[in-house]
């Protein structure tokens, strides 16, 4: 009877830890990383009577925990592709947004500002015109800067996500540290009953580390794992953890770099950093943040230069040359401005660099490290920062400044110690969208005319005729220094006159009579007068053509706009700036480059979008096929509980023959 009782009880207990498991799995159906567990029962041994082998019962041999190591990985990757592109996608459409918005982006602002010259060069002489000018000139110094700022909120908010998600991350390795100990002391393990709760716990923190950035796992004996980096470098070895953290970068004080620590050792690992919302994150501010910062700021560049280069050849309403119209863009603060030395430089530190803009419509967005090579401190090389590669290296001379030409730009070295190791970062448009200005300030400053005019000789008896003029410049671009023609104010030093000796040959004299120069015309085309090369020594800034069939003894007079104030001839090439193509060597107006830069943003938008979509499908099919084995499928448990419910009362029934057994066996001998 003791053989049956046992037998019952076995399978009494048996079931009713079935039923526990069973109930453990309804109850965490939606505890997220939870794994399915199952009962595996075995027969207990047998024993050995003359007629055979009795069984004795039931034993468990195990409760199985239903979790597939690949499809738990593959979970883990998809899981870390997934927050990396979904990141990328949510900062990505804000820059989008932003940029291409009507009442956010720089298009509306730059088209009210060209259409207000275009109205006022119908009307150049009216004040309000003018003063509509300005208006709208300021609108866009103030959609420049308001660019500016929201590029740079979105970056410190991109800063505050990288500190945060680290302080997360560190919170998760430790946890995970934290388990593998808890893990490899478990009383079972020794006997292969791992604690599958702490399993669960455990796969569950590596997922979630995995959202954070993207990690590798590997066992490493005695139930513990340890997970490492993309690129191997370590995170939990064991029970022992590293602490990530963040710090300003040394070269670029405007940006975050990783690092990991690991007792007294720190190491910057920002090239590790891939994968999740942290991978997303540096995506973001490499691939689209930093370079719109210097997309905008060429923008801004090309529109000061060339416009305050126009205006300064005009002539305003009281007779005077034009001034800036928009601030300097080769101001000293503002050459300084565009190097920022690295904080790892030797001692004493001195260096100093500036970078003078030279051409914009060659000039080129992006960064360049300036890095020193030698230990005499005179060999350098200069490396684009987004592709790595050398574009320009060379030796110092002995003696400062040195220069270091670059397509639409210099790096100047002007004085200070270098040395071996030093760095510079070369931002040429970086800061450029925060630092225009409006320089103009009276409607009256305006330089709306040209400065010089032209006129026949009422006596003249051919049928020559000259244009009203091209306006060059006031100062020699290969020199800087002022023309001699416009060196009195509100006069052309000297008057000309083009003065005919023949039908075919014309003399330029001044007011004295003295001949500057002398030409041959031709008849049937348009002639014209004076060079456009600034390196001959008769370039004046200016230049005009006669056409027609002119007579000895005829004469033009060439002067100063004098009373002018009508003249709309500066005012309509300046309106003229809005289409022509003035960037990117002449292949690009403003609005273009601009619409360039949202193009691009847009299209990286795009298809962030696209790979975001695509992760999220990836990660739903392999999140399903986890679940299939390792989730919990209450229908199934449902029936589960049936079956062991039955198992179990018929177990306590074969105690129950037993007892009944016993009892009847005492009755018969009493």
């Amino acid at each position: 009877m003791a053989g049956l009782i046992n037998i019952g009880l076995s399978g009494v207990l048996g079931h009713q830890n079935a039923l526990n498991t069973t109930g453990n799995n309804i109850s965490n159906a939606n505890t997220p990383g939870y794994s399915r567990q199952e009962v595996q029962f075995e027969s207990s041994s047998s024993r050995y009577t003359t007629n055979g082998y009795v069984g004795t019962g039931v034993d468990i041999a195990n409760i199985r925990r239903l979790a597939d190591k690949y499809l738990v990985d593959q979970v883990r990757s998809d899981t870390s592709l997934y927050n990396e592109q979904e990141t990328l996608r949510s900062e990505m459409s804000r820059l989008d947004d932003l940029l291409g918005g009507e009442d956010t982006g720089l298009s509306q602002s730059l088209n009210n500002f060209f259409a207000a010259l275009q109205n006022a060069a119908e009307d150049p002489g009216s004040l309000p015109q003018r003063q509509l000018v300005l208006s709208e000139a300021q609108s866009v110094v103030n959609r420049f800067q308001a660019l500016q700022q929201e590029f740079i909120q979105q970056r410190e908010l991109v800063k505050t996500q990288m500190t945060e998600n680290v302080a997360d991350a560190n919170t998760l390795i430790k946890n995970i540290a934290e388990l593998n100990l808890a893990i490899s002391e478990s009383p079972g393990l020794a006997q292969g009953n791992p604690p599958n709760d702490l399993l669960d716990k455990r796969d569950e923190a590596i997922r979630k580390l995995s959202e954070i950035v993207n990690v590798r796992v590997s066992d490493s004996g005695a139930g513990q794992v340890n997970v490492s980096l993309a690129n191997g470098q370590a995170l939990v070895v064991g029970s022992d953890a590293v602490q990530l953290g963040t710090r300003r970068n040394a070269d670029d004080p405007s940006r975050l770099e990783f690092t990991l620590s690991d007792g007294n050792r720190t190491q910057v690992i920002d090239e590790q950093i891939t994968g999740g919302k942290l991978g997303g994150l540096r995506r973001f501010e490499s691939e689209a943040l930093m370079p719109a910062f210097d997309e905008l700021g060429r923008v801004a560049v090309a529109l000061q230069d060339t416009m305050n280069h126009q205006h300064q050849i005009g002539m305003d309403l009281e007779g005077d040359l034009g001034g800036l119209f928009f601030s300097e863009i080769n101001s000293r603060e503002k050459q300084l401005a565009r190097v920022v030395a690295s904080g790892n430089n030797a001692p004493p530190g001195d260096g100093v660099v500036a970078v003078d803009i030279t051409d914009t419509s060659s000039l080129p967005a992006g960064s360049w490290a300036l890095n020193i090579t030698s230990e005499d401190g005179r060999s350098y090389e200069l490396v684009d920062e987004e592709t790595g590669k050398v574009v320009n290296q060379g030796r110092l001379p002995a003696d400062l400044p040195a220069e270091i030409n670059m397509p639409g730009f210099n790096v100047r070295l002007e004085d200070g110690t270098f040395s071996e190791g030093d760095r510079f970062l070369i931002q040429p448009t970086r800061m450029e969208a925060a630092n225009i200005s409006l320089e103009v300030e009276r409607e009256e400053d305006l330089a709306f005319a040209s400065p010089v005019r032209a006129e026949a000789d009422s006596g003249n008896s051919g049928d020559a005729t000259i244009n009203q003029g091209v306006m060059f410049d006031v100062r020699n671009p290969n020199t800087n220094a002022p023309l001699s023609e416009f060196s009195v104010k509100g006069e052309l030093n000297p008057p000309l006159e083009v003065y005919f000796t023949a039908d075919d040959q014309y003399e330029i004299r001044d007011p004295d009579g003295n001949v500057l120069e002398t030409g041959t015309y031709q008849s049937g085309i348009s002639n014209k007068l004076f060079t456009e090369d600034p390196s001959d020594p008769n370039y004046r800034g200016f230049q005009f053509e006669i056409s027609g069939n002119p007579q000895a003894g005829d004469s033009f007079s060439i002067g100063y706009n004098t009373d002018g104030s009508s003249d709309n001839r500066n005012a309509e090439i300046m309106a003229g700036l809005a289409t022509k193509n003035t960037m990117n060597g002449g292949s690009q107006s403003f609005t273009e480059g601009y619409a360039g830069l949202v193009e691009q943003v847009g299209v990286k938008t795009r298809q962030a979008q696209l790979d975001s979509e695509s992760g999220k499908i990836l990660l739903e099919q392999s999140t399903n096929q986890r679940e299939s084995v390792s989730g919990v499928n209450l229908d199934e448990e449902a029936g589960r509980l049936i079956q062991y419910q039955a198992a179990y009362n018929a177990s306590a029934k074969v105690m129950g023959v037993a007892q009944e057994l016993f009892a009847t066996l005492l009755t018969t001998f009493r």
